[in-house]
């Protein structure tokens, strides 16, 4: 894949298409790794001017698409999360302050992931912590206390992945760390059938 400016976020779906943010450019782009030769590479997502409408970008890095075909990008210049549905040019604003239900406000947002469930994991790098969202909308996962050094801190993460068993690994930049952040199913049982999970971890912390 040639391009005229960095890449900063890479992804390859499953139809084995390669897709390419390019922060300076304020666009994603893509290509088929299918085609023998290199044609000329399509713009998935961006117009190539800064800006905030619904077709642009800003300094666009973390991207994800998923078995639709939709595509996630980490609008860092925004301060947004936009999806742009297979074929579509105009995205919507998913997490942030400017989305139809805006219960996270981010900044700087680096990478972005998204599970089987498609709950969206975020870093929020201008906050220094992890968010993802549930059915009851974003909460922080990791560095809600504020940036530092300790276990439970952050200090402007840009990416993160997980493993097979749900871990979470995140690029700690400034800490000069990668931090691993285990995953702990849950295995108390619900005396209260009507009770959520949230409902019933806060009577456990309130015990």
């Amino acid at each position: 894949m040639n391009v005229s400016f960095p890449c900063d976020g890479l992804f390859v779906d499953i139809n084995d298409t390669l897709y390419c943010s390019m922060a300076e450019h304020n666009q994603v782009v893509k290509r088929s790794l299918n085609d023998a030769v290199m044609a000329s590479d399509c713009v998935a997502a961006g117009t190539g001017i800064y800006g905030d409408d619904s077709n642009q970008l800003a300094n666009p890095y973390g991207i994800f698409v998923d078995m639709n075909f939709d595509l996630y990008v980490a609008d860092c210049g925004n301060d947004r999360v936009q999806l742009f549905q297979s074929g579509e040019s105009n995205g919507i604003t998913v997490a942030g302050s400017t989305s139809l239900n805006p219960t996270i406000m981010l900044s700087n947002p680096s990478g972005i992931l998204l599970d089987a469930e498609k709950y969206l994991f975020i870093v929020d790098y201008g906050n220094s912590r992890i968010v993802g969202s549930d059915v009851n909308g974003f909460r922080c996962l990791v560095g809600c206390y504020g940036m530092g050094s300790q276990s439970n801190q952050l200090a402007n993460p840009f990416s993160l992945s997980f493993d097979r068993s749900g871990n979470m690994f995140v690029t700690d930049q400034d800490n000069d760390r990668i931090q691993k952040f285990q995953y702990f199913e849950e295995s108390c049982e619900y005396e209260n059938e009507s009770e959520t999970p949230q409902e019933f971890r806060a009577e456990l912390l309130n015990s």
